[in-house]
């Protein structure tokens, strides 16, 4: 059936978020047997992702081990209960008690992983999910069938990266989507004839997608997809879209404020998808979001190597909608992320970002 989806259809569906709903407003806390129960609060997920772990070759991919233990350490010292990339999502829409959650990704399979990052992961017995692209399992860096097959027996979950983990974005038209769907079965297909499981979950190379590649990830059977614009997910969250903050050296001071960090509830947001409009250099995202509880005069905005005009256009107890906009051009940069906070009345803060791509870039 999959291969019936034609170039056609890939172009004129693309995904949509589901309708955004308001946020609970008070929150009370119950420690109970290490676990934090809170009740009248809806279900958020915050979600990491880390790529190398004691290789200071890569500095700009990789964390030290010992700052990777740090985070491990608070997570459960603060009583978060650390679910696989799956599990979490399924917690998301189950009747579960609300508890603070967290998800630990990794992306590629990097030995360093299995060196150092899943020894600690197995002393603090938390789950975490690796997203692995097959044509590099056995080369120089990356872990081999075997090492894979030991993580899996202790509770890593495996996700999908395509095989080849290319820029598809650069690809022609007429061809990206034949390539992108091939890739993936035939990771799939790897994956099930090395380690005896089929994947739930995919992560779009570099966080770059359109809406075809989107499409074709839901037709294909996962349940999600992670990218690569930070945020934390919600109920409301598209999950083929779905944010995680990046780990590295540069951000591991900012570890504990992204793990207390709450979602911005976007009711709308246009354009919905991340490929920079033909001719706009300056390119403008407009959001409405859910004003409920937050101080909304303490809005801000901000664009990566630039700075952000932000303007409000229409404001109501229910509805606020803005724009924002670069105030240089971002066409210089492949990725560039447009990131809005607030802080709500309990001093608690809330993030939103949208990452742009700009495919001539390379």
């Amino acid at each position: 059936m999959i291969r019936n989806i034609t170039i056609f259809f890939l172009l004129v569906f693309s995904s949509c978020a589901p309708e955004k709903k308001p946020a609970d407003e008070k929150v009370k806390s119950n420690e109970k047997a290490n676990e934090t129960i809170l009740f009248s609060k809806e279900k958020e997920i915050v979600t990491f992702v880390y790529h190398r772990f004691g290789d200071d070759r890569f500095p700009s991919t990789n964390i030290t081990v010992t700052n990777f233990e740090l985070h491990l350490q608070w997570l459960s010292a603060n009583h978060y209960q650390v679910l696989s990339l799956s599990d979490a999502l399924h917690y998301l829409q189950n009747d579960s008690m609300t508890r603070k959650t967290a998800v630990i990704t990794i992306d590629d399979g990097y030995k360093s992983f299995y060196a150092n990052g899943f020894p600690l992961l197995k002393k603090y017995k938390m789950p975490a999910t690796l997203f692995i692209n097959t044509e590099t399992v056995g080369a120089r860096d990356y872990m081999s069938w075997r090492e894979l097959e030991q993580l899996t027996i202790n509770g890593i979950e495996i996700g999908n990266h395509t095989h080849s983990h290319a820029y598809f974005l650069n690809q022609k038209q007429n061809e990206r989507y034949t390539a992108f769907l091939n890739e993936i079965e035939l990771s799939q297909k790897l994956i099930e004839e090395h380690l005896r499981l089929k994947p739930k979950v995919f992560a779009y190379p570099y966080g770059e997608f359109d809406d075809g590649f989107e499409t074709i990830v839901k037709a294909t059977g996962f349940i999600g997809a992670a990218a690569q614009n930070s945020g934390v997910i919600n109920r409301s969250t598209n999950v083929f879209q779905l944010p995680r903050f990046p780990m590295s050296e540069a951000y591991t001071d900012k570890f504990v404020e992204k793990a207390q960090m709450e979602s911005l509830h976007i009711i709308q947001s246009a354009p919905a998808l991340p490929t920079v409009p033909r001719g706009k250099s300056r390119p403008i995202l407009t959001l409405t979001i859910d004003p409920k509880g937050l101080r909304t005069d303490q809005l801000q905005c901000f664009v990566q190597n630039s700075s952000c005009k932000l303007r409000i256009v229409k404001q109501s107890p229910t509805e606020l909608k803005m724009t924002m906009q670069a105030t240089t051009s971002i066409l210089k940069s492949r990725r560039t992320l447009y990131t809005l906070t607030a802080p709500d009345s309990s001093g608690n803060w809330h993030w939103y970002s949208h990452l742009w791509i700009n495919p001539s870039i390379k």
